[in-house]
This record gives structure tokens, sequence and C-alpha cells, in this order.
């Protein structure tokens, strides 16, 4: 049966979020409902919730970085039982047949991932709603177990802004004694410079703001550089094996590509505006030039494993549900260290 559930909504581009009682699409016998605890909040949900990306469906209930327990479980649940410690990262469900998702990487899969919110449900008629809410219902194959000794409000951005820089790290090989950059410093950059000290590379991290040379040290970056001098690029040609791009405004991909040694390889992560790339610079060095998404399903309980084994998290900021509108004016001018995240206790009361 359909559950009614508390959540926080957008019901237009241009109209705040605000609370909205939510339908739960009906518990299959391989579902689970999850009690939610926390939820992260992401930069993808305030352009998804203003339609800055096109194709909202409103009402929209964002929120893809799901930490809670299980309530409830279905008649054909093997995998999990009522009172699991459980997360909910940005898809919830896949075609399960082609070769991406016969290989473990359903984000990529062939038809299109069911996405945690704003997509089309494949079980049932309807659209799913995210993490902004006091209960959700998914699948049990798309679930991935906390480990006890991660903190539940610093694990939950891990569902996203974790993933998203140790699936490239983990695919394209940053080993120990790789000399990599971090360009940008935000939500994903920081995980990026805590996962590549994790890996044992030299962490370089490159990024327009003098003032962010302090964060990046104290996170554990080996050096710092400010790239709004054209000098800058020179004197750092062909320095780095890896550069995780995180940034998302705008910027000219080939000054960065131009960092690369010979057989480099930079990785965009962000959604930056379109850039043209000079095919010269990659030919001449054999640089690469890359994208990621996220990881699938069994990578993403590796990522969360491994932080539990080398404590890494995520640096947060706890807020009230009724908060997010403020929180997303903050994020926008990038007054948050490094995440924020919704104690979903908040809402329930």
């Amino acid at each position: 049966m359909s559950l009614q559930t508390s959540a926080f909504a957008a019901h237009s581009e241009t109209t705040p979020l605000t609370p909205w009682a939510l339908e739960r699409r009906e518990r299959l016998d391989d579902d689970v409902l999850i009690d939610i605890l926390f939820c992260g909040v992401c930069h993808s949900d305030l352009h998804l919730a203003r339609g800055e990306w096109g194709g909202t469906t409103y009402p929209i209930v964002p929120g893809h970085e799901i930490v809670g327990k299980i309530t409830q479980v279905g008649a054909g649940v093997t995998k999990w039982k009522v009172g699991d410690t459980v997360g909910v990262g940005c898809f919830v469900d896949s075609c399960r047949a082609c070769i991406a998702c016969d290989a473990g990487e359903e984000q990529y899969c062939q038809k299109g991932a069911t996405f945690t919110y704003n997509s089309a449900e494949i079980k049932q008629e309807g659209t799913t709603y995210g993490g902004y809410s006091t209960q959700i219902t998914v699948d049990e194959n798309y679930v991935v177990r906390i480990p006890e000794s991660l903190a539940l409000d610093a694990a939950a951005p891990l569902l996203c802004a974790g993933i998203t820089t140790y699936s490239p790290m983990k695919h394209f090989g940053v080993t120990p004694g790789m000399k990599i950059a971090v360009v940008g410093l935000g939500g994903l950059g920081h995980m990026a410079v805590k996962f590549g000290k994790a890996f044992g590379a030299h962490v370089t991290v490159l990024s327009h703001s003098e003032g962010k040379r302090e964060a990046a040290m104290s996170l554990g970056a080996d050096d710092f550089v400010v790239t709004h001098n054209e000098e800058t690029f020179t004197e750092n040609a062909s320095r780095f094996n890896f550069i995780l791009n995180t940034v998302s405004a705008a910027h000219d991909l080939n000054a960065y590509i131009g960092l690369l040694a010979l057989d480099g390889r930079m990785v965009l992560v962000g959604l930056p505006d379109p850039s043209p790339v000079a095919a010269f610079p990659l030919v001449l060095q054999r640089r690469s030039l890359s994208g990621s998404l996220i990881g699938g399903i069994q990578e993403t309980q590796e990522m969360l494993d491994f932080c539990a084994e080398k404590g890494i998290a995520c640096d947060i900021e706890l807020i009230k549900m009724q908060d997010i509108n403020e929180a997303y004016e903050r994020m926008l001018k990038s007054d948050v260290r490094y995440r924020f995240v919704i104690d979903m206790a908040s809402l329930k009361s």
C-alpha cells in the first residue's frame, strides 16, 4: 500500500521549497521502507528545483544523499532487515539487463537509470521523489550499508559528493606517488583532496581564490596554486599525472590540459558550459580528457567501506529542513564548508 509522508517540495521554478504531503509509491515485495534521518544538499538539487537544467517535473522533492534506518521490508527482501542503517544515493533503479548494468555500472544504464528524484518510475506509474522527506520506499538492490564507524550526518554526502570523486580516482588508477591536482575546493573538491591523500598521491589544489589556501592545506593538500594569472599555467606546465576538475562554472579547459604530463588525464566531474578543446595539446603529449558520473551500487559500497577504514567523512553544516531556502542562497555564494546536511528530525517534529 502507498504511504503518505511529510516532505518539502518546489511547485514551480520561481517558488521556494515549502511543506508538502507526499504520497510514496506502493511498497512491493522486493522493497524496503526507510525512515530518513539525514539528507545531504547537493548543488544539483538547487539547479533542478529552479528548473535551470530543464526537464523538471513539478512538484519536485529533491535529495539524493539519504541516510536512514529500515523500518519495513517486503516479503521477498533477502539483503536487509528492520533496523539496518542504510543509504540511498543518486539512483533507485535501472534496466538491469544492459551491458552497463551487468557490469555493476548501473549509473550508466543504457536505457537510463531511474534517479532518486525527478525521474519516471519503472515499476509503477509516477515520478520519483527524493530525500527532503521523512520516509522513502526503495528496491532492496539499490540500497547500501552505512558502516557503524561513520557518523550518519557526515556520511550522507558521501552518497553523491563522495562517490563522484572516489569513482574516477579508482577507475583511472590514482596510485601512491602520483602527482594529482584538484580543480576547485567545494563540496566535491574537498572530498577529492581527502581521497587523493588516502590513495597516497601528492595532491595540489588549483583554485582562483587565494583565500582557500589555508582550508586546502588543513584538509591535507600538499600544495596550493592560485590560477587567476596566466603565468601559473606556464610555471606548472606538464606537472600533473591526473587532474580531477570539479568546477561547473565556465572556464578554459585547454589551460588545464596544458598542466598534464605525458599520458596525463583530466577528468570532468563538474558540468561547465561548453568549452572548445584544442586537439594539439592532447595529441602531442598523449593526454586524455574524460568525464565521470557517480558510481554503481557495488562501488558505492566499496567507497563507504573505504571511508570507514580510513576515517574519511564529509565536512558538513547541519541544518533544519525549514532552513533549506536560506541554504540554497548560501550555496550560490559558496558560503558553506563544504556540504549542507538536513537533520530530518526537524521535519518530523
